[in-house]
C-alpha cells in the first residue's frame, strides 16, 4: 500500500534532521519518492518567513 509523511519546517536544518530520523526507520527499496518545497512569504515590517517542505512517498 502506498502511503505518504509530510514534513513542514521554519528551517531547512530541522527539516533534514526530521527527513532523516524518518527515513532511516525505511528500507532504501520502499521509498517511492520524495517532493521538496520552498515557500516564501511576506510579513508586516518586510520580514520574510519560509516554509521548508517535503512529502516522502513510500511503501510498507
Amino acid at each position: 500500500m502506498l502511503q505518504v509523511k509530510l514534513f513542514d519546517c521554519e528551517h531547512e536544518q530541522d527539516l533534514e534532521e526530521e527527513m532523516n530520523n524518518f527515513l532511516s526507520g525505511l528500507d532504501r527499496k520502499h521509498i517511492v519518492d520524495i517532493k521538496y518545497n520552498i515557500a516564501m512569504l511576506g510579513e508586516a515590517g518586510d520580514e520574510q518567513v519560509y516554509c521548508f517542505s517535503a512529502m516522502v512517498m513510500y511503501v510498507r
